[in-house]
């Protein structure tokens, strides 16, 4: 994954589109964010992003967080508590395996709609949306 070309391929409109939509389905919060920078362990910056993001404030501790590293060629997706009580490693390997094939491919947008569309449908299993539920978290993409 070449950074530049992941940058001029991305098409943010429609992954902002999918967050939303995804969240419409439930009371979970899924947010979408690329480090501009060097970053050999993704998991250990997404984690540390997770918490500075007020990610492990949601209501139902439901919210994921999928952290691309361009420079580096990896990524990570980290659940809050309730989630990954709910799924457990598996799903997060599922996760991961679809958006490592899609990426490989160059298919950048898609790798990360992709894990929206699945994260989407673990939470609205898991975490049906409220009468009174709000976005928590704003959907737009977060950079460093």
């Amino acid at each position: 994954m070449n950074h530049k070309e992941f940058i001029s391929k991305l098409d943010e409109a429609r992954i902002v589109k999918a967050i939303a939509e995804a969240e419409r389905k439930s009371s979970g919060e899924i947010r979408v964010y690329i480090s501009h920078r060097r970053r050999t362990d993704p998991l250990k910056f997404a984690r540390k992003r997770f918490v500075e993001l007020g990610m492990t404030q949601t209501r139902h501790r439901n919210a994921v967080l999928i952290y691309l590293v361009p420079l580096t060629r990896q990524f990570a997706v980290v659940g809050d508590a309730g989630v990954h009580e709910k799924c457990g490693d598996t799903f997060w390997q599922q996760v991961s395996a679809g958006m490592g094939g899609l990426l490989k491919q160059g298919r950048f947008t898609e790798a990360i709609l992709e894990a929206i569309q699945m994260i989407g449908d673990i939470l609205a299993q898991h975490f049906p949306r409220d009468p009174d539920d709000r976005n928590e978290l704003p959907d737009r993409i977060v950079r460093d």
